[in-house]
């Protein structure tokens, strides 16, 4: 007698080719019945080329033979999206959380990897995909600059293996080349590296992945919400004008009608310098007030404001992350991280799941 359970264990150890992940984590199964010596069930696969629908079929039917010889195996192979099939190309993600800024030099990649670990010292699941391809700053402050990530063949193609770094999953360009090489790309291969991190990149389950964007708009951003339904977004700013103001440029690309990305809320950072021998001074070295007006003009929250500190870069630079050496940026984070899931959790019961840009000629 053919047991169920036994079934789904079997289609639990094929991999899907687009993935890298097993087919039933992927909800790529559907309408399994077990009858007698028939099995049956359709494999939703719309995307995939008929090579790699052939490659999963063969290993399904040749799995379940080797385990019960006199089954009658049937696979519906559908090869149009299903009602009801995911929009995400991750659906092993809960959360995709885009990080920006108008212009560099403001913090981004600071208030992504601290956001990050702040989130998983709570319990959660996390990861963080740097983006910004031109100045990959993760590894450096994850410590992990030297390391390369693995790869693993499924059906004879190649899938990244994020690296793991005490708990939290990454993936860097700079994880790819020398550190040293310049990276030089144009549009189209800017966005292929993206669409690789997103689609050839085996990513675990996961509660929240950070996405550390390059600052202003361009090719990734466009790559990013054409290959992701992401959840929300931050921006992130310095008090100073000029900084706002290129920051309104990079908001507004995400509230563009065919985008359509919440922004969860705005952090402000360096928004005064405190130095370590007198933690309770405060000075105003990029004026006061610049998050407020980007959050009033974005229409969402000041999630926090984050102080300049001399100890945060320090650890940053030597592969430490800030929040778990410096109390007084782990208290600044932590803030930002409750006021974030506070934003979180309105945005989605406010507002319908995001849905990945569809593009038209």
């Amino acid at each position: 007698m053919i047991d169920n359970n036994r079934i789904v264990s079997i289609l639990q150890s094929i991999m899907d080719p687009g993935s890298g992940r097993d087919i039933i984590s992927q909800r790529l199964v559907a309408d399994l019945k077990v009858d007698g010596n028939n099995v049956s069930f359709s494999l939703q696969m719309p995307k995939a080329t008929a090579e790699d629908r052939g490659k999963v079929f063969m290993a399904c039917e040749e799995k379940i033979k080797k385990e019960y010889p006199n089954a009658e195996v049937n696979v519906h192979m559908e090869t149009q999206k299903a009602a009801g099939a995911p929009n995400n190309a991750l659906p092993q993600i809960k959360n995709i959380i885009a990080v920006g800024s108008g212009k560099g030099g403001v913090g981004k990649s600071t208030v992504s990897l601290n956001l990050t670990q702040s989130l998983f010292n709570m319990g959660f699941k996390v990861g963080i995909m740097d983006a910004d391809l031109y100045g990959p700053s993760i590894p450096t402050m994850l410590g992990i600059g030297e390391e390369r990530p693995k790869v693993r063949q499924i059906y004879g193609k190649h899938k990244l293996l994020p690296i793991e770094k005490d708990g939290i999953f990454a993936i860097s360009i700079g994880n790819i080349i020398d550190p040293e090489q310049a990276v030089v790309l144009r549009g189209p291969r800017l966005g292929g590296i993206i669409k690789q991190f997103v689609h050839d990149c085996i990513w675990p389950d996961l509660d929240f992945l950070i996405i550390d964007l390059p600052p202003g708009t361009g090719d990734i951003q466009l790559t990013l919400v054409q290959s992701l339904a992401i959840t929300g977004a931050v921006m992130v700013t310095t008090p100073q004008e000029l900084a706002i103001k290129d920051a309104i440029k990079a908001a507004n690309m995400f509230q563009l009608p065919n985008v359509n990305v919440p922004i969860l809320g705005v952090v402000e950072n360096m928004s005064w310098f405190t130095p370590e021998e007198d933690e309770t001074k405060k000075y105003y070295i990029f004026g006061e007030g610049g998050g407020e007006k980007l959050a009033n003009y974005c229409k969402t929250a000041l999630l926090a404001k984050i102080p300049l500190v001399a100890k945060a870069r320090e650890n940053s630079d030597i592969g430490k992350i800030a929040i778990n050496e410096v109390p007084v940026f782990n208290t600044a984070f932590n803030g930002l991280r409750d006021t974030f899931l506070k934003q979180l959790a309105i945005r989605k019961e406010m507002l319908a799941p995001t849905k990945r840009v569809e593009m038209k000629n």
